[in-house]
């Protein structure tokens, strides 16, 4: 196997101030992030000059891109996460059979997922919150999204095995590449090819098998990567019940997310095709800005992982609370400078249609409010996913999206109106913190009151 010589490994998670290894680990990160959410916001962007149910047909199908990116993130960060323990405890072998079964899994799960979709896209897509006007244009970016869900499954495994073997630059060139040549191939296929929205999906189709073989072929030459093979793909019970328990919050996180998208796109439909285009605009445009901060989270976790299994408790308490404050800084920059700007921003992507504009500057605003609160939540999730505290993790990761956010958007529509959809994810955002606050303070009591090992 070709691997990180262990003491260099060791000397960069255990010594290096967590100042320096932390951002190190942490900006190829975030810039993989920034180019997915940049590219996310480029499909709506070229797509919505297609008009407003062009747009609202791209926001109906992110619940189900959220789906294969949940289950996706599950298998990655659950295996991950059992990788990094693994290495900090010494122990290759079990880190080898875990890389390459979490391949393996990601593709074939993906496989079944693109199958079953295909076979009822048509109930689907109406499923997802579509109107009878954005069902045609949901149907066809469906369909190319579906087909590439294997590959887009393998990439996200890898990239978060990567990550947490300490190697995120390795990912960040595969999905930046992929992200680079969607934007490009967007307005390509969507205008100059005539597909419309079916272009757009069949950019992002394309640039997840490019992004899947940069990958793959990285993983599997790059002396510090742990190698995919088939002769490592030895899955036990026992295995998979660590990856799911381990996974289960990225599970609750994104699963409950899609969950909640298509709650938002069917009580959005009600006030018609611009609620639900607008209220796309603005989750597109808040995940672009929240990227930063998740990016910088898992620059984190593999950090936390690796002096969790080796027994470094102080520095792991100590890396927690230097991403808790770094990463509410920026999320107070970009909130406040994007608060300033939210009607502009909006205006990008509808120019040539008042009432989107309109309803999504107040669901912008409202939400840019409550974003500094993540800086907290976020890292609080990764925190405790990364010690194994699978539960507690899943709470957190399943509070803002499903425990607070659901009942919010069944509840205050019936008294708001389309203002109740607008302020629903705000006010998931303070009773979250409170709950991620009591969640986590008592685990770092519990740290505090370890003695380290040598």
């Amino acid at each position: 196997m070709k691997h990180m010589d262990s003491s260099s490994r060791g000397e960069m998670m255990l010594n290096m101030p967590v100042s320096r290894v932390i951002p190190q680990l942490a900006i190829p990160t975030i810039i993989s992030m920034l180019i997915t959410s940049i590219y996310n916001m480029a499909d709506t962007f070229f797509v919505s000059q297609l008009g407003t149910s062009a747009s609202g047909a791209v926001g109906v199908i992110f619940s189900a891109m959220a789906i294969i990116q949940a289950v996706a993130f599950t298998i990655g960060m659950g295996s991950g996460t059992n990788v990094s323990q693994a290495l900090g405890a010494g122990d290759e072998e079990k880190a080898q059979r875990y890389v390459s079964t979490a391949f393996f899994t990601a593709v074939a799960v993906g496989a079944v997922l693109a199958a079953a979709a295909l076979l009822n896209i048509d109930w689907l897509v109406r499923f997802l919150g579509a109107t009878e006007t954005i069902a045609p244009y949901a149907k066809d970016y469906a369909t190319y999204i579906f087909y590439a869900a294997p590959f887009m499954m393998g990439s996200l495994a890898m990239n978060n095995l990567l990550r947490f073997e300490g190697l995120s630059i390795y990912g960040m060139v595969g999905i930046t590449t992929g992200g680079i040549l969607n934007m490009v191939l967007d307005p390509l296929l969507i205008f100059g090819f005539g597909l419309g929205t079916s272009g757009a999906a069949i950019a992002t189709a394309i640039s997840q098998f490019v992004s899947f073989t940069i990958l793959l072929i990285m993983t599997n030459t790059k002396d510090a990567a742990i190698s995919i093979h088939p002769r490592n793909f030895r899955p036990t019970a026992r295995m998979y019940g660590r990856i799911f328990y381990m996974g289960l919050p990225s599970l609750g996180r994104q699963g409950i997310a899609s969950v909640s998208t298509i709650l938002l796109n069917n009580a959005a439909g009600l006030y018609g095709d611009a609620a639900i285009a607008a209220m796309s605009i603005v989750s597109r445009f808040i995940m672009f800005i929240n990227s930063t901060v998740i990016g910088f989270g898992q620059g984190f976790q593999p950090v936390c992982g690796y002096c969790y299994g080796a027994g470094r408790y102080s520095r792991v308490r100590e890396a927690f609370t230097f991403c808790v404050k770094v990463s509410t800084i920026i999320l107070l920059v970009l909130s406040a400078v994007s608060f300033l700007f939210a009607r502009p921003i909006i205006t990008v992507f509808r120019r040539d249609d008042p009432l989107v504009i309109e309803i999504g500057t107040f669901a912008l605003r409202a939400q840019l409010l409550t974003l500094p609160l993540w800086g907290f939540i976020t890292m609080s999730n990764m925190f405790t996913q990364s010690i194994g505290y699978g539960v507690r993790a899943t709470i957190i990761a399943t509070a803002r999206q499903g425990i607070f956010l659901i009942p919010a958007l069944l509840i205050l529509p019936q008294v708001f109106g389309l203002r109740g959809i607008q302020i629903a994810a705000p006010i998931s955002d303070v009773l979250t913190l409170f709950l991620a606050w009591g969640i986590v303070s008592g685990i770092l009591r519990q740290l505090k009151a370890k003695p380290d090992k040598t």
